[in-house]
């Protein structure tokens, strides 16, 4: 709630900073970014040593990079998401989608169904 508050915007507005929320306020977007944003804190910006605003964004940009370019994902095969973006190998899908209408991630290998995750496990057992 706090985020929607003309407080908060005021103040982000008065500083030029970019307002950033889901559309729709749908929550399940919201976790989405969370789990990226933690993973990029984490793995990344906690063991750098930055000191500067442009440090930061540098930081930020290098730990985006390495994350879609050198990070194997679980999820999409071991892969980073570069590759599974650009590539043309099978994908096997192992993360759970909310939405029923959206963007293919790859139009030639990626299905417009909801998956669920528990009945693909225990097909594959």
């Amino acid at each position: 709630m706090q985020y929607c508050s003309q407080a908060y915007v005021d103040v982000l507005q008065a500083n030029g900073i970019g307002i950033s929320m889901t559309e729709k306020g749908a929550s399940l977007e919201n976790a989405v970014a969370e789990r990226i944003n933690g993973i990029i804190k984490q793995e990344y910006l906690d063991t750098w040593c930055i000191d500067t605003v442009a440090q930061a964004r540098a930081a930020l940009e290098r730990a985006v990079f390495l994350y879609n370019s050198d990070r194997p994902h679980n999820s999409i095969s071991n892969l980073t998401p570069d590759q599974a973006h650009t590539g043309t190998m099978k994908i096997k899908r192992l993360w759970k989608n909310y939405y029923l209408k959206r963007t293919p991630v790859n139009a030639v290998q990626d299905v417009l169904s909801t998956v669920n995750l528990s009945s693909d496990i225990n097909q594959n057992l």
